[in-house]
């Protein structure tokens, strides 16, 4: 994986880090608020019942008639309330009185007259002159059957005495189901999460419409109109992987726009590294030739400076290569190309090469493999060639480079498979990397580095993918004792005719 997804990688991992951490800060807070909202309606409910109570106090008993009165009436009542998404139809507010020891003395629901609730924190601390409020399951080991429960003190007054005040005689204690506003709270907490999912949702589309419209407002329409122009014919499949991997070019151009400063900081950073040494050959030659000294070592310096001139002048030639192939998102025009051709062509190419050192190439094609992509015949080529040069610089004198190619599925595998020393165990994460390269066993001297990575942009440019394993890592292919497989996985196209 590339630097600059990674970095695009985290910054979407940043936000989907942050909005989950605000989604599940609100999302656990609505209940505490719900029922801090219920508690205070509960508050006044009961000090208005409490007060209700007190006026049928007659010489310091509670007389609950006119309370049970009134709960009928309240419970036999019928209407209709459209609260938002919840249609009520019932009170289902409940209340008991108990006296000054704590005995239930009336109950709403008919449930509980006579039995002792001294030991209630409600009514305990109610009739000890504080604040009584107490949550509680109606049916046990039911967390949707709790109930929330307010007490407010009912006091005895004389004539001297205002209005709450006087000695506390009992407690009105009014009692709510929490399943009752529990709907509420459910349906608060699926806005949430809906409103929160929708604006991820919609940062990204505005991220991808921000690199289709303002990066490249026309272009990759333009590109796609002039793809279905050149189709001879309507062939829908081939129209949707198309418009995918314009899809895919808006999300490349995105990331380049977030990680672009580092992109190129990076590149200038690499290539300076890489350009030190061979500057460093060239200066020190260049001060020792200053000097007097034979003919004979006088060349050997010279040679020295042509050899690391050639070297920095193929690293930019590659550099500016692989830069002009990084930019482009999209192959402008392709065409069938029939691999098994492909492969006899590069490989009689190579033949002048391998036999300066007496390797031999052999390629390898089942009689029945018809392999045919739809790609660029110049990029594919040097594709090829790249690994081609790259099994020849490592195998060694008088050895077999093998080119292979096999069908699986609707894919097509390129194999190129040399007899050298292989991958090392710390650069098989590296080889893919700009500028890290291996030395040559022959030569004891490193490349440009560029190469494998020129491949892999070629092979993701077609949709396609390239590994390099050590040969006894790979399945399918003729094992040797030592050696590196090079396998450039390309989707099959239409068959030629």
């Amino acid at each position: 994986m590339s630097k600059r997804t990674r970095i695009f990688l985290g910054i979407l991992l940043i936000y989907a880090i942050g909005i989950a951490a605000v989604l599940y800060l609100v999302v656990t807070d609505i209940d505490p608020r719900y029922r801090e909202s219920a508690e205070e309606s509960l508050v006044e409910t009961s000090q208005v019942l409490a007060t209700l109570v007190e006026l049928d106090v007659r010489d310091g008993v509670i007389d609950t008639a006119r309370l049970d009165t009134l709960f009928r009436a309240v419970y036999a009542r019928s209407f209709e309330a459209q609260i938002f998404s919840v249609n009520k139809t019932k009170v289902e507010l409940r209340a008991y009185v108990t006296d000054r020891r704590g005995t239930v003395v009336y109950d709403s629901t008919g449930q509980s007259v006579g039995k002792d609730f001294s030991q209630w924190r409600d009514v305990r601390m109610t009739l000890r002159g504080e604040y009584g409020a107490r949550t509680s399951l109606d049916i046990p080991g039911d967390p949707d059957s709790a109930v929330m429960y307010m007490a407010a003190p009912v006091r005895w007054t004389d004539n001297t005495q205002g209005p709450g005040t006087g000695e506390i005689i009992g407690a009105v204690t009014v009692g709510k189901p929490v399943q009752t506003f529990g709907q509420f709270v459910a349906a608060a907490r699926s806005r949430t999460l809906y409103v929160g999912l929708l604006s991820v949702v919609a940062v990204l589309v505005l991220a991808v419409t921000v690199s289709v419209w303002l990066v490249r407002p026309f272009g990759l329409i333009g590109d796609y109109a002039r793809y279905v122009k050149a189709q001879p014919g309507f062939y829908p499949m081939r129209l949707l992987r198309r418009a995918l991997a314009l899809l895919r070019a808006a999300y490349d151009e995105m990331r380049d726009a977030l990680a672009g400063r580092n992109y190129v900081a990076d590149y200038v950073q690499t290539l300076t590294h890489e350009v030190k040494s061979p500057l460093s050959a060239i200066r020190g030659a260049a001060e020792l030739l200053q000097e007097p000294m034979e003919e004979a070592q006088r060349q050997r310096f010279l040679g020295n400076i042509q050899r690391e001139t050639q070297r920095i002048q193929e690293m930019v030639d590659r550099m500016l290569e692989l830069t002009a192939l990084e930019t482009r998102r999209v192959l402008d025009s392709t065409q069938p190309v029939a691999l098994a051709p492909l492969l006899e062509e590069l490989g009689h190419a190579a033949q002048g090469v391998a036999a300066q050192r007496r390797i031999t190439i052999t390629i390898t094609v089942a009689a029945d493999t018809d392999a045919t992509v739809e790609a660029d015949p110049f990029l594919l080529r040097r594709a090829v060639s790249n690994l081609l040069d790259n099994a020849l610089d490592f195998s060694p004198e008088g050895g077999e480079v093998a080119l292979g190619l096999r069908l699986q599925g609707r894919w097509a595998c390129i194999t190129v498979c040399d007899q050298g020393p292989g991958i090392p165990a710390y650069a098989q994460d590296k080889v893919f990397e700009k500028f890290y390269s291996l030395a040559r066993p022959h030569s004891r001297k490193k490349s440009t580095g560029l190469g494998l990575s020129f491949v892999k942009e070629i092979a993701t440019l077609h949709r396609g993918r390239v590994e390099l394993h050590n040969r006894s890592d790979v399945a399918g292919v003729a094992q040797a004792s030592t050696g590196a497989v090079a396998s450039l996985w390309l989707p099959c196209g239409p068959r030629a005719h």
